[in-house]
Formats: structure tokens, sequence, C-alpha cells
């Protein structure tokens, strides 16, 4: 063999690149924020207990996560209809995580980070979503997005409130 050649085993293994952000080519990509008057503890327990969604979100009917909260752990859900299997990309404790997958033709990337002032928290939330669906209609599924998470955001604010 030449001295200059590698085989399949001696070639380095890469890991795909995280993902840490909405895809900013995507047809729709929807932005939202909130401020929570709340500590932020309490805010970011909720959010990240990814089992206990449906019991505050009305519109998460199930969620089936056995954890790690960890990029890479999967959860399926089911929410307005679709049932998803989604993959956390990132996890900062307290600060953001990130988790996306393929849903009925939809391709979702959604990032949410929570910033600490003045004993409240600001959240903002962004997801972005592509494939040949959401080419072919683009202004409705932005604005089903956009009510989503907006009430989303408001069940969050509203359930970290009231504790």
């Amino acid at each position: 063999m030449n001295a200059d050649a590698t085989t399949a085993t001696d070639a380095p293994q890469t890991q795909p690149a995280a993902i840490t952000a909405v895809d900013e080519n995507a047809p729709v990509i929807v932005r939202v924020s909130t401020t929570v008057n709340a500590p932020l503890a309490v805010v970011w327990d909720l959010h990240s207990d990814i089992a206990g969604w449906a019991r505050w979100n009305t519109n998460v009917e199930r969620v089936e996560f056995a954890g790690p909260l960890a990029p890479g752990a999967s959860f399926r859900w089911l929410t307005h209809g679709l049932d998803i299997t989604s993959t956390l990309f990132q996890v900062v404790h307290g600060e953001r995580i990130a988790w996306g997958g393929p849903a009925n033709g939809i391709d979702g990337i959604h990032v949410w980070t929570f910033e600490e002032h003045d004993g409240g928290v600001t959240i903002h939330t962004e997801e972005s979503w592509s494939g040949a669906v959401v080419e072919a209609q683009p202004d409705p599924l932005r604005l089903a997005l956009e009510q989503s998470l907006t009430d989303w955001l408001h069940q969050l604010k509203t359930e970290a409130e009231n504790r």
C-alpha cells in the first residue's frame, strides 16, 4: 500500500456540527419574547422538565422523554395534532436550550434563551421551519407558528408567575 494512502479506518472520525441557531435561510422564521416575573430557577425548571410540559402547556397533549437533558437525547411529543420526535442539540443550564427534527415534511429548529435580570427573566424563543411543505405555504405556516410560540410563552409565564 502507498504510504500516503489512508483507509476508511485511518480517516479521522468527524461528528456533525452542533446546531446552535435557527436556519436563517428557512422560508419561515419566527422570533418572540416575553418577560417573566419569577426567578430563573423556576422558569428554567418548568421549561427544561420536558416530560412535564403537558401539565402546564395546554397545546402539548403528551410527551415521552426519559432523559437525560443533554445534547443527543430525543423526546417524542404531540402538539397541534403533530406527532414529533425532537432531538436536543444544545443545553446550557439556565441559559439556553435548542432542539429540532422533522415532522410531517417540516424540518424545525427551535432555540430558547433565558436572561435573568432584576428578579425576572426575559425569554427569547425562535424557530425556523424548512421543507417543501413550508415552501408551498409559508405565510399560513408562519402565522400558525407565531401563534403557537406566543401561546407557549404566555402559558410558561403564567405558570412560573403562579409558583
